[in-house]
């Protein structure tokens, strides 16, 4: 574990970014506590604390949702403009006790692979509002993933997200009530256009167009081998797309 040398609470965002640009200092940023978000080499760290930014809204704006990068998964849960897809897709975001403290920023920040809250949020389109030196900018969730280290030296204030549409979920675990080893995430926008994402295939949640093309080679563990991944990504990648079908 990295030893903490100094804990820090910055009550605005201008001051969060200045405590994090510091040269030759690690800092850690901390959301929700469940993780830490840096890559420390173990060396003393110094902690930044971002529950006083404010960051932790969320509102509409016309057929998108604004949520702010503290907003715990739970009050992501229970809010009532969460799109369905997106509330079912994090509540099976780890057990109660961790979706009562971790937070949609975090989520997005630690990029876990078999994680179907970011799969939703990727095809409910997904952008990605990172404050740094310069003016905030608004990335897609897809980028940010693809390469994490584009967050350095910047703060994830908030996330929006596209609610229209109609969406469904498949996925496959040991038991029901365990994490998914492979899910397929699909949404069908009010034009018809289909977005599909797949957990447990590659580094990140991922979007495909046919998941019977995976250009990925899924890693194997003690749950499934790299071809068991491959296979249940088409045959649940296909239910989905059927079931958007279904209801188109």
């Amino acid at each position: 574990m990295v030893p903490i040398r100094s804990y820090h609470r910055p009550v605005n965002l201008e001051a969060a970014l200045a405590l994090i640009g510091r040269e030759g200092i690690d800092t850690s940023l901390l959301a929700g506590g469940t993780t830490v978000n840096a890559g420390l080499a173990g060396t003393p760290a110094e902690v930044v604390d971002l529950q006083s930014l404010g960051l932790d809204g969320i509102s509409l704006r016309g057929d998108h949702m604004s949520i702010g990068a503290m907003v715990r998964i739970r009050d992501l849960i229970d809010h009532p403009a969460t799109p369905r897809l997106v509330a079912e897709a994090a509540a099976r975001e780890g057990p109660n006790t961790l979706r009562n403290a971790a937070t949609v920023g975090g989520v997005v920040a630690t990029a876990d692979p078999e994680s179907e809250l970011l799969a939703s949020l990727l095809v409910h389109e997904a952008l990605v509002t990172v404050a740094d030196a310069d003016e905030p900018t608004d990335r897609s969730l897809e980028a940010v993933l693809a390469d994490p280290g584009s967050l350095a030296g910047g703060i994830i204030t908030e996330i929006k997200i596209a609610t229209g549409g109609t969406g469904d979920i498949e996925r496959t675990g040991r038991t029901p009530a365990d994490r998914s080893i492979v899910a397929a995430v699909g949404r069908q926008t009010e034009g018809g256009l289909v977005w599909l994402a797949l957990t447990g295939v590659a580094a990140v949640p991922v979007l495909v167009e046919d998941p019977a093309n995976l250009e990925s080679k899924p890693p194997g563990d003690f749950r499934g081998s790299s071809e068991y991944r491959r296979d249940l990504a088409r045959v649940l990648g296909r239910r989905v797309l059927d079931s958007l079908g279904e209801a188109s």
